[in-house]
Formats: C-alpha cells, structure tokens, sequence
C-alpha cells in the first residue's frame, strides 16, 4: 500500500524523513518506528529502514507525543574553563553543572528537577572553552534539529571584548568580507557598542568563528559572551547556574 506511488519518485528512508520535516530527531524517529508509534498515510509502521515518498503524510502516535511533551530544555549560564560536551582532561563538562543547588533561585517553572531530567540531555551548539553565556541543553530533538541543524537560520548574539585598533575598513569585513577555510562566510551584524567591546549577530556558527573573524582585522579578542539565541536572551542568569525553558518560550 506505501508502494503504490509513480515508479520515478524517489523514496527516503522515513526516519530521516521525520527528521527534515521536523517531527523529531534521528534517535527519536528510530525509536517511535521500532515502537510502531508512526504512521503513513494512515498506516502504521514498525520496521526500520522503511522507505517512503517524501510527499506521504507521516503522523506521530499520541503516545510518541506525549513523550516528547514531557522533554525538558535547560538554559546554562556557562562559566569560562567549561566545557560544552565531551569532558576534557581537567575540565569539567557543562552537564556537570545541572544540579539542584545550581538552579536560578529566580527560575518560574513550575517542575520539580528529577534525575531523570539529565537522560538524554545533550548540548545544543557549542561554546568554546574560553567562552562564556548561554549555552542550550535539551532532551527534545525537535529542538536540537532547530539550534543546531542545516537548515538552522537562528540569530546568535555574542559581546565581544578585544584589543586593538578597529578601522572602519575592519568593521565592513567583519559585516560582509571575509571568509574561512576558503569558504565566505554569511553577512553578519557587527557594531561597536564602545572602545572595547563589539556586539555580533551571526547565522551561523564555525568553529572558533569570532576569534578568527577578529584576527583577520588584527584584533585580539579577550572575552566572548553569547547573550540570545533567537528569541531567547539569556538575561540576568548567574554565571554557573541554568533555569528550564518555559511553555512560552521559542527560538
């Protein structure tokens, strides 16, 4: 019954359609097809590796989305010298630092943290080691597919402090001219906000790509904080602690 669509459409696996179309993430899509928790066109399906056409209508079982409702996303202020995900020799991983007494005394939602709430948590994006600000942890893949996935276009805002002369040559390459890795880069919004400090908001997000956008122009950047992905700002949340998500809240 899936087979009978034109012989020259081409068919996908259904996981990573699930996946392109934001159902899920690639983890969860495998587990709610082995769980026969996803239907085609009305039709359910338990056996990995199906193949279907991307225009059929593939639906979540209620039960697949009543687990994802109950995911959880965290928001961490993430201090200097910390890691964002595999633990490094001396380091600590940010995960590390998800605990009860580092929750924001100020946090409004109303769950209670339960260890349960660290199964699966993973980060959504990196930020270096000698960066700070906020960094997005989440068991939701339908999250960690919008910060982190191909099609992302999410703003990324960061203050930067530095050293050096800043030419208004400097600040035009920083907005439209440069490239890394023999690639261009997507134009970014650079301003300076003082003598020492730039604000940046980018769309994307290469490795150590502010440190090496500022070298460039000869610029010696000493501090980067990320302050808001999307429309999530990270507001006046202490450094080392983290709050959850709220309901009304969307990048």
């Amino acid at each position: 019954m899936i087979n009978q669509h034109p012989p020259s459409a081409n068919k996908i696996r259904l996981s990573k359609l699930m996946v392109q179309t934001g159902l899920c993430s690639r983890r969860e899509a495998d587990n709610y097809i082995r769980r026969g928790w996803v239907y085609v066109d009305n039709l359910p399906i338990n056996i990995l590796g199906t193949k279907v056409y991307p225009h059929q209508k593939v639906v979540l079982d209620a039960r697949a989305l009543a687990e994802q409702n109950r995911t959880v996303t965290i928001l961490l202020n993430k201090p200097l010298g910390v890691v964002s995900a595999q633990p490094e020799k001396g380091y600590a991983p940010a995960i590390s630092l998800i605990k009860p007494e580092t929750r924001s005394a100020k946090d409004i939602s109303p769950l209670q943290f339960k260890p349960g709430h660290l199964k699966g948590l993973a980060p959504a994006g990196r930020l270096d080691i000698n960066s700070q600000g906020l960094l997005v942890l989440t068991q939701d893949g339908r999250i960690a597919r919008q910060l982190v996935g191909s099609p992302s276009r999410l703003e990324k805002e960061y203050l930067v402090r530095f050293k050096g002369r800043l030419t208004s040559q400097a600040i035009k390459l920083l907005n439209s001219g440069l490239a890394l890795d023999g690639r261009p880069l997507k134009p970014a919004r650079v301003k300076l906000l003082n003598p020492e400090q730039l604000q940046f908001i980018l769309n994307e997000g290469r490795k150590r790509q502010i440190r090496r956008m500022c070298l460039q122009v000869k610029l010696e950047v000493t501090a980067i904080k990320r302050v808001r992905i999307g429309a999530v700002a990270l507001g006046k949340l202490p450094i080392g602690e983290w709050r959850y998500l709220g309901k009304h809240e969307v990048f």
